[in-house]
């Protein structure tokens, strides 16, 4: 038969408008978008039949145009499976959040909340002062405030502090962490102009003093994050930095980056140094991030002297820095649970992750290694393989924790195969995302808690066969 008339044979979009399961999905989706969809598929399918191809049943094509109308609806912003090995992944959103802070944020989405209201006055209040008592009682500071992020609570500590003035940094710590964060950058953006001192690897008590001037505003420490020098090294450690500070009248910032409330000894990881252990050292000014160690959601913490704080909330800047109701409930839900230590590791994932038990791990690897093998149907090898998971965010940089996971290896194909596959895992309903090393794909289990989930979303799984790179 010609194509042409073949042609005929293809429905309208009005006809395709009048059946149920499309009537269906303009209730989903809108009757624009449908229509939308439909002419498109039906474009292709006039194409394709000019080409010689059969035309396929209405039901085929609605079908197809339903599949698109969801792909389309699908947000970008998935939830997944971590199995990289690192807990706080940076592009894989850092902390999850505990389930008080997600219900405290979920009351502040669904209903009005006294954000800036006192309620017992009757007048307008201060949306810091949701925290600024719990902040204070935590960490030992006098007065504390709370911005966006770590990097604008920096910016702004520093513009409100020593605009127009000095600061003086060491070499050493002028670094540069993910999103091209770098600290010079952020001081010149801050109005502040940056003195370098010592080296890259050696910075003594000297080379603050020397550098101190009458254009000097402050002098700041800043927490590594990310790297770490060793060997023939040499830094002044924040007490007698703050001391150096106050003997001529300087404030001391201590800008701690990830920043931890709790002495994380206590869940068996390297010691970081506490943000009450920087207060009590002496530091004017601390700041450090929400969404690291801390266990809650994306914010930079300002804490210090009353003073200070007060000159910082009073720069303009404050009010394009600020955080919404529905992070102030989460942090504040998320601070709470720092007021009972000894069930922190069960209540805040962060710290429920890290400590997981290695044993714990292992076994589930043991038991999952049979299913998963079952689910890429034969084309890999898999195997339970020793892990050392990192923090991430730039938290403990040279400390791992010991972990399991399983690794894929493929039996032909060799790094391409291993692409297709980490490209099918990510396909899948909740993708998973493991890495690529040393010719296996792994997939570190600490941060695996759903299990049941995770085998359902493999059932899923379409893997490349054994030799299909080749």
């Amino acid at each position: 038969m010609d194509a042409n008339v073949r042609l005929r044979d293809i429905p309208s979009v009005d006809e395709l408008l009048r059946s149920a399961t499309v009537l269906e999905a303009v209730e989903c989706f809108g009757r624009p978008a449908v229509t939308e969809v439909l002419r498109h598929v039906l474009a292709t399918t006039r194409d394709e039949v000019l080409k010689g191809a059969e035309v396929p049943p209405p039901g085929a094509i609605i079908a197809t145009a339903v599949a698109a109308l969801e792909e389309n609806d699908r947000s970008t912003l998935r939830p997944l499976f971590n199995l990289t090995g690192t807990v706080l992944h940076t592009n894989l959103g850092r902390a999850l959040l505990a389930e008080a802070a997600i219900d405290a944020a979920t009351a502040a989405m669904r209903e009005a909340v006294a954000l800036e209201f006192d309620l017992g006055s009757g007048k307008r209040g201060e949306r810091d002062d949701h925290l600024r008592a719990l902040i204070c009682e935590l960490t030992g500071a006098e007065d504390a405030t709370v911005v966006n992020n770590n990097a604008a609570a920096v910016l702004l500590v520093l513009n409100s502090l020593a605009a127009g003035r000095e600061a003086i940094v060491s070499r050493g710590e002028l670094i540069e962490i993910g999103g091209a964060f770098r600290m010079p950058d952020i001081m010149l953006r801050s109005g502040v102009r940056l003195v370098e001192v010592g080296t890259t690897n050696r910075t003594h008590a000297r080379d603050y003093r020397d550098a101190i001037g009458p254009e000097t505003g402050l002098i700041m420490k800043v927490h590594t994050s990310n790297y770490r020098i060793e060997g023939f090294t040499k830094e002044v450690g924040a007490r007698e930095l703050a001391g150096i500070a106050h003997e001529r009248g300087l404030p001391l910032v201590n800008d701690l980056g990830s920043g931890t409330l709790a002495d994380l000894d206590r869940f068996g990881l390297a010691h970081e140094p506490t943000v009450g252990e920087a207060v009590a050292d002496g530091a004017d000014i601390v700041t450090f991030s929400g969404d690291k160690l801390l266990g809650g959601p994306q914010a930079g913490f300002i804490v210090g002297r009353s003073a200070f704080i007060e000159k910082i909330n009073c720069n303009p800047m404050k009010r394009a820095l600020r955080v919404d109701k529905i992070r102030l409930a989460a942090l504040e839900a998320t601070l709470r649970l720092y007021r009972d230590p000894d069930r922190l590791g069960e209540r805040l994932p962060t710290m429920r992750l890290l400590s997981r038990p290695k044993t714990d791990i292992g076994d589930q690897a043991a038991r999952l290694a049979p299913l998963v093998e079952r689910a890429v149907k034969g084309a890999f090898r898999i195997s339970v393989v020793d892990c050392e998971s990192q923090i991430g965010s730039g938290a403990l940089p040279l400390s791992t924790v010991p972990s399991v996971g399983l690794a894929l290896t493929p039996h032909s194909g060799g790094g391409r195969t291993l692409a297709e596959l980490a490209a099918a895992m990510r396909r899948l309903p909740m993708p998973v995302i493991g890495r690529i090393e040393r010719g296996s794909l792994i997939l570190d289990l600490r941060c695996l808690e759903d299990e049941e989930g995770f085998l359902a979303n493999l059932a899923h799984l379409d893997p490349p066969s054994e030799g299909s790179s080749s």
